[in-house]
């Protein structure tokens, strides 16, 4: 014992037998389960070159779902803990690997151009792989994205606003008044006045025969959908309403409770919510703002998944949680875009964009992971005349959401605009 202790050395293997150790496959010999536990502190492409050791080594990390899963997770895919392939997770992450790529080097988009009207196009709406487009030359235009063929063209008033579905077409107009069209004969269906301004936002929804607006007379009506009737009139806006939501609350506060319907209402500096659906002449439950100052501008994009209110500003882009009204994050890029304008807002990603570019946001790291250039597209202060497209991706990659439409926008030559998901090889 002493004799050890005073010549360590003498504990020491010899030459041979460290070569005997560095000869032996640790790998191999482990327990299973530690082997996948020291595997999980590799990073992917080392994981890679580990598989190509031997057929052994390659086996084993093949088999190690959990680790997987875990590099396909960092890189912002959904993961379905029901598939325990490791197979399948790993071609998952080649797949995720390469358009996560794509987006770095500006290559995992392809633009098209809708051509048909003659006049300019003020407002669009997207929904299900169908464009809607509302123009000047008095018309409206529904679009399949996919083929870029008109299905429907039908004679409108001006259009600032649209909103549509399977059957129906709402607009809100210029000369002050709302209208409702049957797509499959072109009629008006049902038209609302009492407006003294442009109508600039509009949302409807038929389980409650509601439909709401917002208007440059500074005020958000409330209409019954089917008979055209005004039931009521908020005040409020010092400002132009330029975006009203219709959406149900998916949580409790000391305000509302779940599945209670809210509006939402927006003007150049202040967000309004409304407890619609409880009482006729309801009062604002709360006004959101980010500033005092008149200076600060929000920008007219406006989301609300009935958890979360998100916003960009001036400032940055806000997020508030519905239940407390407490500012949750402000988001100020530490790169470009200084100043972005917010499209979607997600679990995992933003789409943001400015004047010349398309960002792809990562929000667990603030950080921009993809860019695309952008034309000089018709820059409206509303925010009318460009949207996203397919949103699910935010929320996370599944390998079927990146496809279709991610940006429109309305050109000065009165064409539309489209960036689409390249295929991802």
């Amino acid at each position: 014992m002493v004799d050890a202790l005073m010549c360590p050395w003498r504990r020491r293997p010899s030459r041979d037998g460290w070569k005997a150790l560095l000869k032996r496959d640790f790998l191999r010999l482990l327990p299973l389960e530690l082997a996948f536990y020291l595997l999980r502190w590799l990073d992917p492409q080392t994981l890679l070159t580990c598989c190509l050791v031997c057929k052994q080594w390659n086996k084993v990390i093949n088999a190690c779902t959990e680790v997987w899963q875990g590099v396909c997770r960092d890189l912002g895919w959904r993961i379905d803990d029901s598939i325990q392939d490791a197979a399948h997770w790993k071609r998952v992450y080649l797949k995720a690997k390469l358009r996560m790529k794509q987006l770095k080097e500006e290559n995992a988009f392809e633009t098209s151009s809708l051509i048909g009207h003659s006049a300019r196009v003020y407002a669009l709406y997207y929904k299900d792989g169908l464009l809607c487009t509302g123009s000047d030359d008095l018309s409206a235009k529904l679009w399949d994205v996919r083929t870029g063929q008109c299905i429907y063209g039908i004679q409108t008033h001006t259009c600032a606003t649209v909103k549509f579905d399977e059957q129906k077409l709402v607009t809100g107009s210029f000369d002050n008044t709302i209208a409702c069209w049957e797509w499959s004969t072109g009629a008006k269906i049902q038209q609302f006045r009492g407006h003294t301004g442009a109508v600039f936002s509009v949302d409807y929804n038929d389980e409650l025969d509601t439909l709401v607006s917002g208007s440059a007379d500074f005020t958000v009506k409330v209409w019954a959908l089917s008979a055209g009737a005004c039931l009521n009139t908020l005040t409020g806006h010092t400002e132009w309403v330029t975006k009203v939501l219709l959406q149900k609350s998916q949580v409790e506060s000391m305000m509302h409770s779940p599945g209670d319907y809210i509006l939402l209402s927006a003007d150049k500096y202040e967000i309004k919510v409304w407890p619609i659906g409880r009482e006729i002449n309801c009062k604002c439950l709360k006004t959101l703002s980010v500033s005092e100052d008149r200076s600060v501008c929000l920008q007219p994009r406006l989301q609300f998944d009935g958890r979360y209110i998100v916003c960009s500003s001036d400032l940055g882009v806000y997020q508030w949680d519905f239940a407390s009204f407490d500012v949750l994050r402000v988001i100020k890029p530490q790169q470009d875009p200084a100043s972005p304008s917010l499209l979607s807002f997600g679990q995992v990603f933003a789409l943001l964009f400015d004047n010349h570019h398309l960002y792809v946001m990562d929000l667990r790291t603030e950080a921009i992971t993809g860019r695309w250039p952008l034309p000089a597209y018709r820059k409206s202060k509303r925010g009318s005349s460009f949207l996203p497209g397919i949103t699910s991706w935010l929320n996370g990659f599944d390998g079927k959401n990146d496809a279709g439409l991610v940006f429109a926008t309305s050109m000065p030559d009165h064409s539309i605009h489209l960036v689409l998901w390249k295929e991802n090889g």
